[in-house]
């Protein structure tokens, strides 16, 4: 009897631990499947998500490099437009200054394509103030009165001096010819930032002013001031007299 009941319960035994073992196997086997499903819906979700990435820089791409070409175009045509001046000017420097003297037509064409060089620099909404009133009929427009390069320092001085990050600042350049008188006046706010003196400073004026004394003598007057803070330079040329002098023998 006790043989039976320990036989009985020994099979049992080893029943449950066989079903123990089979269910362990069964979920081992499960865990597994759960893992390797999960793997690969994350690998389906990665490619959804990769490929609406694409789809969307697909839409992207086409409008930034559009952009992009839109800005080169722009700096491209600036640069050429820059480029053209440049060229002029230095037309103007190599071969007009080999004259003595020049029309008064020539030398503001030069003044103007120096003016759109400097411009460069300068943002879009600085306040650069160029005025020309000169009648192109008058008989001195055209005549070879002015030594090449008259302009240059003072327009030059007006760039290089002003503070343009300022938010009054300004640069005003006016040419006037009026009863046989030349006029430049240019004008622009002073930078307020202390400078340092150089050894050099000022001769550019100095020469300018002796140049215009071998040349015109009496018939000429270079004025530089400040005044409310904004420096003002006149530079007044009597044509009129000069060319009379000239026919004089």
């Amino acid at each position: 009897m006790n043989e039976w009941f320990f036989s009985f319960w020994g099979i049992i035994l080893l029943i449950l631990i066989g079903v123990v073992v089979v269910l362990w196997v069964k979920l081992e086997k499960s865990q597994k499947s759960g893992k390797a499903m999960k793997e690969e819906f994350e690998a389906l979700e990665l490619k959804i998500n990769n490929l609406r990435l694409e789809t969307l820089e697909s839409k992207l791409n086409p409008h930034l490099f559009k952009n992009i070409l839109n800005s080169i175009q722009s700096h491209v045509y600036q640069a050429y437009y820059t480029v053209d001046k440049l060229s002029n000017v230095l037309n103007y420097v190599l071969y007009e200054t080999q004259k003595k003297s020049v029309s008064l037509k020539e030398e503001i064409d030069f003044a103007k394509d120096l003016i759109e060089i400097n411009k460069v620099k300068l943002s879009p909404l600085f306040d650069l103030r160029v005025k020309i009133n000169i009648d192109k009929e008058n008989s001195l427009y055209e005549k070879n009165l002015i030594a090449p390069l008259i302009s240059v320092d003072l327009i030059e001085n007006a760039f290089k001096h002003t503070d343009i990050q300022h938010p009054d600042a300004f640069i005003s350049i006016f040419f006037e010819l009026k009863s046989g008188v030349f006029t430049l006046m240019v004008s622009n706010r002073a930078s307020e930032k202390k400078k340092i003196k150089k050894e050099k400073s000022g001769l550019g004026l100095q020469t300018l002013e002796h140049r215009l004394d071998l040349i015109y003598g009496d018939n000429f007057k270079l004025d530089t001031f400040v005044e409310n803070n904004i420096y003002i330079s006149v530079l007044k040329l009597k044509l009129l007299e000069h060319k009379n002098q000239m026919l004089t023998p």
